[in-house]
């Protein structure tokens, strides 16, 4: 698979880093929504190419505050995300401005609207795009995600709170190799139980992403605090597929059920022995969902892509 040169997009003063998948760009439009503090680079080559191969255009971005996107200053933020998380509120920026920049990166690649899968914290903010740019959007896929509209201490009923402690366990990464060593560590946790951990393939991400690497907490306090103002998820209206691993390390099956519940008509999909990330077993399966969910919608006309 080969990916195009690092593009820019704008929203206002924000700078969104994105590519292209060069391999199936007369498909349809897919945008991949990263999660938490890392970049575009965490999404798995062949899971793009199995997108591709299902018959989507894919493109990624990194979210602002991290990858090569607009990072704001070190100070902006206390450096505690489980506490922005319990409050809900970030000074830097609103969920609507995360959503928004979604919607920066679509025009900047002249689609007009898009399928949207996002991963994590990615499928929180690929939620929020559906609900503020519903004409944007033509199926949704959340992803071992909470509720969009779940924040503050009731997030917390769907964490496991051990894992969370490990989390906050891995060191700071300064040099080169302490920040492979802290993205594996990272990959370690999110692993699929069921699944072999494909190390070779984690560090294939981790090293595309090493100058940047992952943003630190403050950076995940102003991603995950950043607070929604806008409509709940009962008032979502996109076909919706909301997929989740039985033996996510980070989030209960819980989230992706609220998720499902409070969508109308929303498919939920539970995977056994997957965790927080996609297996390499998986690819293949994911990929035939989310076509799945594309052939239910009316086509689109490939001029106003």
């Amino acid at each position: 698979m080969t990916w195009t040169e690092r593009r820019s997009a704008r929203n206002g003063a924000v700078e969104l880093a994105y590519d292209r998948l060069q391999e199936g760009a007369d498909g349809e439009p897919l945008l991949l929504v990263m999660g938490l503090a890392v970049s575009r680079h965490w999404w798995p080559t062949e899971l793009c190419a199995a997108f591709a191969t299902a018959g989507f255009a894919v493109a990624r971005y990194d979210q602002r505050d991290a990858g090569e996107s607009t990072r704001w200053a070190a100070n902006a933020s206390t450096g505690n995300p489980f506490a922005a998380l319990a409050r809900g509120r970030s000074a830097a920026y609103t969920a609507e401005d995360m959503a928004d920049d979604a919607v920066a990166v679509m025009d900047a690649l002249g689609w007009k609207s898009a399928h949207l899968f996002g991963h994590s914290l990615g499928g929180v903010v690929a939620q929020r795009v559906a609900l503020r740019h519903p004409d944007r959007v033509r199926t949704l896929t959340s992803s071992a995600a909470l509720p969009s509209d779940t924040g503050g201490l009731g997030a917390f009923r769907h964490l496991r709170l051990g894992t969370l402690a490990k989390f906050a366990r891995i060191k700071p990464a300064h040099g080169r190799a302490e920040r492979i060593a802290a993205g594996l560590a990272v990959a370690r946790l999110c692993a699929s139980p069921g699944y072999p951990f494909d190390e070779t393939e984690a560090l294939e991400r981790i090293t595309a992403d090493v100058d940047t690497g992952i943003a630190g907490a403050k950076a995940q306090s102003r991603q995950i605090g950043a607070s929604w103002h806008g409509p709940s998820l009962a008032e979502l209206r996109v076909p919706t597929l909301v997929l989740h691993g039985t033996d996510d390390p980070l989030l209960k099956p819980s989230a992706a059920r609220a998720t499902a519940a409070a969508i109308r008509d929303a498919r939920l999909v539970l995977q056994p022995g997957v965790g927080h990330d996609i297996p390499r077993e998986r690819h293949t399966a994911v990929a035939a969902e989310v076509r799945a969910l594309a052939d239910l919608t009316p086509p689109t006309d490939p001029a106003v892509r």
